[in-house]
């Protein structure tokens, strides 16, 4: 019994320290050097400081930004510990009512939007944590962001189109635009300077 013991005992040890400690440090060590900033987190900096990261949406809520898509993790939104979809069915009346208000606040901040609104900017995802919109979800939102900056409307469709994103490969998903570098393009364009971005919730 012994003598199968000891080398269990071994075995079990060695492939501890080699699983969990040489492994996982030589494939971050890798990561650090051969993809930094993927592996920082894809962290977007301004000026130094960061900002946030462009895989992780950001709650916006002023007018004058555009505002990404909605999120479901608790207890704060974007939480990137806590990421999760509402679990809720396309029927379930809670989520149609989420649905309404969040149509109903687009449309308060935003008298003149009158046409349909993209689904996207009216229900999570199932992460929770979307950085992205659709170019269509940008698009709708111009007249708002436009008018709140004083701005007009062409520069601010100028400055989407340059952030769409083309779908991955080609073929997957569809055209797409990071709400937080467009945020933070919008500021570095306009009285406020490039030093002074967008706050989550601003």
């Amino acid at each position: 019994m012994r003598s199968q013991l000891r080398p269990a005992l071994v075995l079990l040890v060695a492939l501890h320290v080699l699983t969990g400690l040489v492994y996982p440090l030589a494939v971050t060590g890798v990561a650090q050097v051969v993809w930094p900033a993927e592996a920082g987190g894809s962290l977007v900096a301004v000026n130094g400081r960061a900002r946030g990261s462009r895989l992780i949406g950001q709650p916006f809520s002023s007018p004058g930004y555009f505002w990404g898509r909605p999120s479901a993790t608790s207890p704060v939104p974007y939480d990137a510990s806590a990421s999760s979809g509402s679990n809720l069915g396309p029927t379930n009346p809670a989520l149609l009512e989420l649905v309404r208000a969040r149509i109903a606040a687009l449309r308060a901040a935003d008298p003149t939007l009158k046409g349909p609104i993209p689904v996207d900017l009216v229900t999570a995802s199932a992460s929770g944590l979307d950085p992205d919109i659709s170019v269509a979800a940008a698009l709708v939102q111009i007249p708002r962001v436009a008018r709140a900056r004083g701005i007009g409307e062409a520069g601010v469709r100028a400055l989407v189109e340059r952030h769409a994103v083309a779908p991955t490969l080609g073929l997957l998903g569809e055209p797409r635009v990071n709400v937080l570098l467009l945020n933070l393009a919008l500021d570095a364009g306009s009285e406020r300077g490039p030093g002074e971005v967008p706050r989550p919730g601003v």
